[in-house]
């Protein structure tokens, strides 16, 4: 940080010396400005893109439609889009659907990793390459009609446990987002059982379930995507963003909606700005990044609904899965789930705002 300092006090004083109006001034970006960050390597399909306290960026590889018997991989890049490092995850169902997101980090500064064929919540640690598994999420059976009895799911439709997003909470527990049952699970501190902290069919998206989690601490909520909803009474096709209060107790308040999509939108991952506005991926039909304020007023889509996911770049967006801050941008994960593999990469969105740091406790580790 005083480097930086120190270079812009000497561009300043080159400037009153009499340097040249605008030369070598690199050209301000405009909102919503899109550039390739990186190109994701083989097997491709990344879903979420995590920065780290140590100011790289990494996401993993995740599942292929058309199936593959390949191991997914972790990759890490600078803050400028250099491929630094990769990593091969062990101890994958290669016959099944199987993948990885690079989840979150603890505070030892190892990466949380969720894979999909073993349902498991793993860490890597990037000084050693070592993976550890720490919890396997259940695969519940549904519950009886009009419940939400414990040690159960309210689908309509039993699907198995697909650990899709984690934040952190108070106290170091780990809260994840389910994408095939209608919960959110709780891992709490020192502990590697997953319990059951919030069920409602309002979570029940058929194949397309609950998706980002983020836990706001200065409110004390938890905000959720819900890309589509089976069985709430209202329109199946259309996502939601909701708010869910953490109460003094430490059980789940009442869940509301903040905001409802267009149909087919498949609203995922979301980055917050300190103003709180929040930014989020719409990884159907629309290919777009919706802007909303932090009680989910829509504020504006890019790009728009005619272009087709055309965001200026070379790359346009194609199942454009998540949206973390890095600075004053926005890295979005291309996942092209049914599209171009060569639109597997990590694209650098212009937002012109600063993001909040995802909340980090003290003692947010297992040991």
């Amino acid at each position: 940080m005083r480097r930086i300092l120190a270079l812009a006090a000497a561009a300043c004083l080159g400037l009153t010396l009499g340097a040249p109006a605008g030369a070598d001034a690199a050209p301000a970006r405009e909102k919503w400005d899109t550039r390739v960050f990186s190109a994701v390597p083989a097997p491709g399909y990344p879903a979420y893109v995590f920065v780290h306290r140590n100011g790289r960026a990494y996401a993993g590889t995740y599942t292929n439609p058309q199936g593959d018997t390949q191991h997914s991989r972790v990759f890490e890049w600078s803050s400028r889009g250099t491929l630094l490092r990769s990593w091969t995850v062990p101890h994958q169902r290669l016959s099944e659907d199987h993948g990885v997101q690079v989840a979150n980090q603890d505070r030892r500064g190892r990466l949380v990793l969720l894979e999909k064929s073993t349902a498991s919540v793993r860490t890597l640690d990037t000084r050693t390459g070592r993976f550890h598994r720490w919890a396997t999420l259940p695969d519940l059976p549904t519950c009886s009609p009009g419940t939400t009895a414990p040690d159960c799911s309210p689908n309509a439709t039993d699907y198995p446990a697909i650990p899709n997003y984690a934040t952190w909470g108070p106290g170091g527990a780990l809260y994840v987002s389910d994408y095939g049952q209608a919960v959110i699970w709780k891992i709490p501190r020192k502990t590697q059982k997953p319990r059951i902290w919030f069920a409602s069919p309002e979570l029940d998206g058929s194949e397309f379930g609950t998706a980002g989690l983020v836990y706001r601490p200065g409110r004390r909520d938890f905000l959720i995507t819900q890309q589509s909803t089976a069985t709430d009474g209202s329109v199946p096709v259309n996502g939601k963003l909701y708010h869910l209060p953490l109460l003094r107790s430490g059980r789940p308040g009442s869940l509301s909606t903040l905001w409802t999509s267009n149909p087919g939108d498949l609203p995922d991952g979301f980055g917050i700005a300190r103003s709180g506005h929040l930014y989020v991926s719409n990884a159907g039909l629309s290919n777009q990044l919706v802007e909303l304020t932090a009680a989910g007023t829509e504020v504006g889509r890019f790009p728009d609904a005619s272009a087709n996911g055309d965001n200026g770049s070379s790359i346009p967006f194609d199942t454009p899965s998540s949206a973390t801050f890095l600075g004053r941008r926005v890295l979005v994960a291309n996942q092209s789930f049914f599209g171009d593999t060569a639109h597997h990469a990590v694209l650098d969105v212009w937002v012109g705002e600063r993001g909040r740091k995802p909340y980090l406790p003290r003692r947010a580790f297992w040991r």
